[in-house]
């Protein structure tokens, strides 16, 4: 792709904006001077200057300054942000990376009006550690600009190519799910306070040991009842823990949480709004 140049602007520098910047300076994929970050409330922008990101409340001048656009604005902003910039994008210098929930492809490139290779991408807040699961797709014609967004991503975590009409369960899963999980491990030190551990002592011990189960799954590849018979031993402790887990709703409690979050996302965007 013969882009403008390589430098990234993100516009909307929220929570998970911040976090998409942040991640790529430490992945030392890019430098802070190759990003701009946009956001219309000047004062916020202060700290992100001091760490040597370029700043600007002008999402055209951001966008005039970079070949690859990210949009992180939230679903009801994006249809005005769109129509902001469509006037400053090039389709055969730029490619925009989409992060807004809920819109389509098919609705930012009606925004646009211009045949610019657009991408939907659905990271999670752990982008900034570069621990992300990000869902990425685009239409067919624009496959190239799919790539090169894939390798923006890897260098934030794992990526995965799904079709479009994934990428709201994707929300639930990925997004919501890190929640999900973060709760968990909540719920898992508050136990451990209960049976004598300090608080500091039973957060660290929970969530080091969630870390621990998620690489097994991620690097051995196994189901995770694989490894659950592995510690679940006749008359023993783990499987009398499980089965007063289960029988108080926790599997059905995850999967309606993953449910209930999928629908909700999925009314989230309305391109009458």
């Amino acid at each position: 792709m013969d882009l403008l140049n390589n430098r990234i602007a993100i516009l909307g520098c929220g929570n998970i904006g911040t976090a998409i910047a942040e991640g790529l300076v430490v992945s030392k994929k890019y430098a802070c001077s190759d990003i701009f970050l946009t956001r219309r409330n000047k004062k916020l922008l202060k700290r992100p200057g001091e760490k040597g990101f370029k700043t600007t409340t002008e999402n055209k001048k951001a966008v005039e300054s970079c070949g690859i656009i990210i949009i992180a604005v939230t679903p009801q902003q994006i249809k005005n942000l769109v129509t902001e910039i469509r006037e400053s994008i090039i389709p055969e210098k730029h490619i925009v990376i989409s992060v807004a929930s809920g819109a389509s492809i098919k609705q930012i490139k009606d925004y646009l009006k211009k045949g610019v290779p657009v991408v939907r991408v659905m990271p999670n807040t752990a982008i900034a550690i570069q621990e992300s699961m990000t869902c990425i797709c685009a239409n067919g014609e624009d496959r190239e600009a799919l790539e090169l967004s894939a390798d923006i991503f890897n260098h934030l975590g794992e990526t995965i190519t799904i079709k479009e009409e994934l990428m709201v369960p994707a929300t639930a899963l990925c997004a919501c799910g890190i929640a999900f999980f973060l709760r968990a491990i909540r719920a898992a030190s508050q136990g451990g306070i209960e049976i004598g551990f300090h608080a500091e002592e039973a957060l660290f011990m929970a969530a080091q040991t969630a870390k621990g189960a998620a690489a097994m799954i991620v690097e051995r590849k196994n189901h995770p009842e694989k490894e659950v018979d592995k510690v679940t031993t006749p008359l023993g402790c783990t499987i009398s823990g499980l089965n007063e887990m289960e029988h108080c709703g926790f599997s059905s409690s995850m999967i309606k949480g993953i449910v209930t979050s999928a629908k909700k996302a999925s009314l989230l965007y309305s391109d009458k709004g």
